[in-house]
């Protein structure tokens, strides 16, 4: 595998939604099964959508077996120094975060590559980002972020869209990845941090106010 910008990224996002997946799974009380489960479907449950899609065959983890092996790594390596991570919550907000910016770099880029209009490829960002963790929520019994008021999804959407007016204007590449990572990073610390939320419709009971990070 060529180690440009865009496959380290690539690699980082998936470390990322492996640690993600695999401290859900453990906060979950999950078996060891359980862990590697959700730690691989995390990290690549979003590509894997995106590349069917499009008609990406076989899949990209299964034609560069490099992913599962370094997935089994990174779990193995998450469940042996989970007593280091002292507070799971803030490192699953925080890898999930990283995951995020990354893997809609990489959604973007693939929709350019294959030659597909603007917005399906703001529409393949903001899928392989935000899919994974989907999976991941869904598998542990939860009601996924994306589909709550927390900004998840738009995040992936901002940056994504960023990402495709600096390849219009002809930016470096290697820029173009970096803004757009930190550009979706960047939102989410921010709602976060200060309670940012999208609309809500329902009225508000005590016990759904209470955050999931």
């Amino acid at each position: 595998m060529e180690l440009s910008l865009f496959n380290i990224l690539d690699i980082l996002g998936t470390i990322a939604f492996a640690i993600s997946g695999a401290l859900s799974a453990m906060n979950r009380r999950l078996d060891l099964f359980g862990i590697f489960i959700i730690a691989f479907v995390t990290a690549i449950g979003g590509g894997t959508v995106r590349d069917v899609l499009i008609g990406n065959n076989p899949v990209t983890w299964m034609e560069n077996t490099v992913y599962v092996y370094l997935i089994g790594v990174v779990t193995i390596l998450a469940i042996i120094f989970r007593n280091k991570l002292n507070y799971l919550k803030k490192s699953l907000f925080l890898f999930d975060t990283i995951g995020l910016g990354v893997f809609t770099i990489t959604g973007v880029e693939t929709g350019i590559q294959n030659g597909l209009e603007p917005i399906i490829c703001v529409a393949l960002g903001a899928m392989t980002g935000t899919f994974g963790g989907v999976i991941r929520d869904i598998l542990c019994n939860e009601i996924p972020v994306i589909f709550r008021k927390e900004i998840y999804a738009t995040a992936c959407l901002i940056g994504a869209l960023a990402y495709v007016i600096l390849f219009n204007l002809g930016v470096d590449a290697d820029i173009i990845y970096l803004v757009t990572t930190l550009t979706v990073i960047s939102i989410r610390l921010v709602v976060v941090k200060y309670h940012i939320t999208l609309p809500s419709f329902y009225p508000v009971h005590p016990k759904s106010s209470k955050r999931r990070f």
